[in-house]
């Protein structure tokens, strides 16, 4: 049984879209400074960018199941599938990047603080619509 929805809070959209931005910005940010070939830049670009739709995928596609919504067996393992790539492929590109240990860890940090946030923010997204859908606003019609 699905319980009504509550709107999140504030402070709690705040702070997931925050997460997305400084992850992302301060990622970009790095490699953009970065002395790295332009190819290695690229990949962790496609990296932070596959990462983030990855991510969102996943959180949706839970969170469809959750709610009675049918995802078929195939896409939901293709979500999870491509978050473990993700994740893998940046775990192997900084394992053999000739970058200082304190940059690979910013990097990884980044990287995670950016995905963390766009699953917060893609739950705050759909809890704002499905609030609305069960609590609709009175005013003037």
């Amino acid at each position: 049984m699905i319980q009504p929805a509550s709107a999140p809070s504030p402070a709690f959209v705040a702070v997931s879209w925050a997460a997305v931005f400084i992850g992302m910005l301060g990622y970009a940010i790095g490699i953009w400074v970065s002395p790295m070939p332009l190819n290695s830049k690229g990949f962790y670009l496609v990296t932070l960018l596959y990462g983030l739709f990855a991510a969102i995928s996943v959180q949706k596609s839970v969170r469809d199941r959750l709610e009675g919504i049918p995802v078929t067996d195939l896409y939901f393992g293709l979500c999870w599938l491509s978050v473990g790539l993700c994740l893998l492929l940046m775990l192997i590109g900084l394992w053999n990047a000739p970058l200082p240990l304190a940059e690979k860890g910013f990097y990884g940090m980044a990287y995670l603080l950016a995905l963390f946030g766009a699953v917060a923010v893609q739950k705050n997204v759909r809890d704002g619509a499905r609030s609305a859908l069960s609590f609709p606003r009175s005013g003037p019609e």
